[in-house]
């Protein structure tokens, strides 16, 4: 009897377990399956096979269909219809108006695709003898920087009165341990309008030392002002204040930096302090200034711009058709 229930128990857990098997089955099949990837020009240089932003990227199976375009830095990310699974079969569309069109058979996996796409425009001779030139090629931005002046220094003595033996008897302020009548004396030092302090420091320089405590040490926010305040529970001490003081100049400071050029791309990076950023370039042999401006708007080029987790942007240029490197 006690083997039949055993039998009969086992029976319900595999039929409750090929049932909540079923259901985590069901429900992945339910959620949409997403595929990432990215879009590069075909160069059989790896280093000219660059980033493609803009492309359009459709996939397509028989439950139906999904879009999406890559960023700047060819990247896509493309969700399909909910009821896709993994390994069935999907087609990849990229669409681009100076490329090629690609379609591209896969199935549906975890994998990164990468796409590849032919342009459409090829440079022949002729064209490359009668592009304009564009050489001597660098960048140029601002940065702040900050320059300190030492306009002087700041001195001043003051005295924390007390007088020594006397219990506390509860009374705040008392020594450390709470035996001795104390007296905590505070002090301010200002470095005046637009200055600041540097180096300061406190010392006791007459009186019975030994039977003080700084309680407070500090700046304000603004370094404008130096705050002290000492506890004594002996006789009457008295106390040094030193501080350099300085005025704080900001000003901009211009840097350049070289791109790297490969084919018909121009790639650079400026630090996320960097501002105004402009290409300083020579076409057909006059030297012209590009400002960046918000949109990345050349005449010559097309650019792009990515920004990193640590805030620095990097910068990619590609020729426009009747232009070249040299």
């Amino acid at each position: 009897m006690t083997r039949g229930k055993t039998i009969a128990t086992w029976t319900i857990v595999s039929i409750a377990l090929l049932a909540a098997l079923s259901a985590i089955a069901y429900l992945k099949r339910r959620q949409p399956v997403t595929l990432r990837g990215a879009v590069l020009r075909q160069d059989r240089d790896p280093n000219r096979q660059l980033p493609l932003a803009d492309v359009q990227i459709t996939a397509i199976n028989e439950l139906g269909s999904g879009t999406s375009k890559s960023d700047s830095s060819g990247f896509f990310s493309l969700t399909l219809p909910k009821g896709l699974r993994r390994r069935q079969a999907v087609l990849l569309r990229f669409r681009h108006e100076d490329y090629q069109p690609l379609d591209v058979n896969d199935f549906i996996g975890d994998k990164i695709y990468v796409a590849r796409m032919i342009p459409l425009r090829h440079e022949t001779i002729a064209e490359t003898t009668s592009a304009s030139p564009i050489s001597n090629t660098r960048i140029r931005y601002s940065v702040k920087a900050t320059t300190e002046v030492n306009i002087g220094s700041a001195v001043k003595t003051f005295q924390i009165v007390n007088t020594g033996n006397i219990p506390c008897n509860s009374n705040p302020p008392c020594a450390p341990g709470g035996k001795w009548k104390a007296t905590l004396g505070s002090l301010s030092l200002d470095a005046g309008e637009g200055n600041e302090f540097r180096n300061a420091r406190v010392s006791c320089i007459a009186g019975p030392c030994p039977f003080t405590k700084i309680e407070l040490e500090s700046f304000s926010q603004d370094h404008r002002h130096f705050n002290v305040s000492v506890l004594n529970w002996s006789d009457t001490v008295t106390f040094l204040l030193e501080a350099e003081v300085v005025h704080p100049m900001t000003s901009d400071m211009v840097r350049e930096t070289y791109p790297v050029i490969f084919g018909r791309a121009m790639n650079f990076s400026l630090p996320a302090s960097a501002e105004g950023p402009s290409i300083e370039a020579e076409v057909s042999g006059d030297a012209i200034v590009f400002p960046l401006g918000p949109d990345l708007f050349l005449r010559w080029a097309d650019c792009h711009m990515v920004v990193d987790r640590d805030q620095s942007k990097n910068y990619r240029c590609e020729l426009k058709p009747g232009y070249q490197f040299r």
